[in-house]
């Protein structure tokens, strides 16, 4: 496995690779990798000649200080992952490397961006487009792997590519979850032992609001699902929508031939934690 920490070399590199005639496939992520990732990369191994990884924590799409600060970092511990999944190349920059001048371009993903995430985390999904049509200039990729625990995400970067001509195929990858049923997250090593014992009453709650659509209505499921996590005082609910699958907006039926999710972020002690559920 090469290891670049410049754009540079990077870009240098890859283009002989394409030159060659190798397929790209691109996963970027934050570190502090789990089996979450590599499932992304195995995958992309499958359906490229080329594995590229990215591993740079962001500070553009954290809008809580002290969370950009405590997110994890290990990148002896992912370099010994990546060696072993099979990567070909990992780039690893500094942030001064990324924004060597102050950003300031702003995209505008309308409904998309004002839902959820984007009401509970100002900015964030800028910071997120930002980078990854950084990443996305640097790698040049021919499909790019990211997993459907972070959907909205998704549905941000689906909209970028559309908006910036880039071509790359977003290919989305589906939650990899541990054997209690918690979405994998690199957040999750820094739940205490008594949190991580708690925290599958997460994804146990959505399978239960599932499980009640042919009875209820989505405000009544929603008014549930509030109910469950009010009792549960270890949690604070930050939300819990029921969406259309596309542009995310809020439903209030279940309406045939539509594509419906149910989407809930918590804070576990100081940890906040995603996940999603498919309804219809």
């Amino acid at each position: 496995m090469k290891l670049f920490k410049t754009i540079e070399e990077t870009t240098s590199y890859i283009s002989l690779q394409k030159g060659n005639g190798q397929s790209v496939g691109f996963v970027p992520t934050m570190g502090a990798l789990h089996e979450g990732h590599l499932a992304l990369m195995r995958r992309a191994l499958k359906e490229n000649e080329l594995l590229v990884v990215s591993v740079f924590v962001n500070p553009k799409q954290f809008d809580n200080p002290e969370d950009l600060e405590k997110y994890p970092r290990d990148l002896d511990k992912d370099m010994r992952l990546l060696e072993k999944v099979g990567c070909d190349v990992l780039f690893a920059p500094e942030v001064t490397e990324m924004y060597p001048e102050q950003e300031t371009i702003s995209y505008d993903f309308g409904q998309l961006e004002t839902v959820m995430e984007g009401a509970s985390r100002k900015g964030h999904f800028n910071g997120v487009a930002v980078v990854v049509r950084k990443l996305f200039d640097i790698v040049v990729p021919d499909r790019a792997y990211f997993g459907e625990k972070d959907f909205q995400q998704l549905a941000i970067i689906k909209q970028l590519v559309k908006q910036t001509n880039q071509e790359v195929a977003i290919v989305p990858c589906p939650i990899v979850r541990e054997t209690d049923g918690l979405a994998m997250s690199s957040r999750n090593e820094r739940l205490t032992v008594e949190e991580r014992a708690l925290a599958p009453f997460i994804y146990q709650t959505l399978q239960q609001a599932r499980d009640k659509v042919t009875d209820l209505q989505p405000a009544q499921i929603k008014d549930w699902v509030i109910g469950e996590f009010k009792k549960e005082k270890a949690f604070t609910l930050d939300y819990f929508e029921i969406a259309e699958d596309t542009f995310l907006q809020p439903v209030d039926s279940w309406e045939e031939g539509r594509g419906t999710m149910g989407f809930i972020a918590v804070f576990l002690g100081k940890v906040r934690l995603i996940d999603n559920i498919r309804f219809i």
